[in-house]
């Protein structure tokens, strides 16, 4: 992998660990020569995973539209900033920037990202790896729905396993670095063939 984007909050949450984490984890992009792709603010966690990659010598594009720039206040010290003209272009091109996914805790537009890319790849539109970054057991309730959408027949097991969890950066990339993708798009069963 030499690109990953990293979907997370403008906000830092109301606890250190989160801000923390976004540290570690741009740190372990950065020196594991990995490129972060991400939304382009310099507030919150987004601003987080970018400092610290930038500070161990990573590379890290910024994405962000043009509405967001100054509301966002865009990190002005980015390796590269690109502006869009909407949101649907920004997430755009932040996935065809990258090789993986990675969530942090954020909000709305998090899950929004999030949920999108995992739509994506179920439907065979990409075959990137998607994690989570369980921070402080911030997507636990979020795996739990998962396995409750597997065990009442809305979602495949294999397509669920597609979402990829730690609470280590580290090995969230391992398990990045290992994914195999499923190959059969959600619509294909024995009874439509």
């Amino acid at each position: 992998m030499k690109s990953i984007v990293v979907f997370c909050g403008s906000a830092e949450g109301n606890k250190p660990v989160y801000k923390e984490a976004a540290h570690q984890l741009g740190a372990a992009l950065a020196t594991q020569g990995i490129r972060l792709i991400y939304g382009g603010a310099k507030v919150g966690i987004m601003g987080a995973v970018a400092d610290a990659a930038l500070a161990a010598g990573g590379e890290v594009i910024g994405v962000i539209p043009n509405f967001l720039r100054t509301k966002e206040v865009a990190h002005e010290g980015l390796t590269e900033l690109i502006v869009t003209e909407n949101m649907h272009e920004r997430k755009l091109k932040m996935h065809e920037l990258s090789d993986g996914i990675i969530a942090l805790p954020g909000g709305w537009g998090t899950m929004e990202e999030l949920f999108e890319m995992l739509t994506w790849a179920q439907l065979g539109l990409h075959v990137r790896p998607v994690g989570l970054l369980n921070v402080n057991g911030y997507y636990n309730a979020l795996n739990t729905l998962c396995d409750t959408m597997v065990n009442e027949g809305f979602l495949p097991a294999d397509v669920r396993n597609m979402l990829l969890t730690s609470n280590s950066s580290d090995d969230l990339l391992q398990q990045m670095r290992a994914y195999v993708p499923i190959q059969t798009p959600k619509w294909i069963t024995n009874s439509t063939t």
